[in-house]
């Protein structure tokens, strides 16, 4: 699993934008990739509402926002419209980026096992390593935590 002060695994994934997004190219900035697990759903539009009403604060901070999910961008381009949101969401239908990051696996839910996104941050330093990571994520104050972290 990776962590803090590891060089993050770069991708390309095509984004909600019609664009594709490739992770090295944004060096020189620092990057909050967060992986959710489903577009419209309550907890996930908490924490991507969160990041839209604070990317004022994140830009400031040399920093963009990135949102990573396995749905398909179809799905991430309603969801945008739908909640008005300012950041890319990126199209992990094959889950390998989510698997690179530690941020695909094993939950439970009602007595039943599944895999899936596991609900997880990472700070991504502008020399393009890991800064924080944040495991088992709280979405309605997790922005502010973020913000604060990037003043860090």
């Amino acid at each position: 699993m990776i962590g803090v002060g590891d060089l993050a695994p770069d991708f390309v994934l095509p984004s909600d934008r019609g664009d594709v997004v490739r992770l090295s190219e944004l060096r020189g900035t620092r990057v909050v990739l967060f992986f959710y697990p489903k577009d419209d759903t309550s907890g996930c539009t908490k924490e991507a509402c969160g990041f839209r009403d604070a990317m004022p604060a994140i830009v400031e901070r040399n920093a963009t926002v990135l949102g990573v999910s396995p749905d398909p961008v179809r799905s991430h381009e309603r969801f945008r419209d739908k909640y008005d949101l300012n950041f890319p969401l990126l199209a992990d239908e094959d889950h390998k980026v989510a698997e690179a990051y530690g941020a695909w696996g094993l939950k439970k839910l009602y007595g039943r096992e599944y895999h899936g996104i596991l609900r997880s941050t990472f700070v991504i330093g502008e020399d393009g390593r890991i800064e924080k990571a944040y495991r088992k994520v709280r979405p309605a104050e997790h922005a502010e935590e973020v913000v604060a972290e990037l003043d860090g």
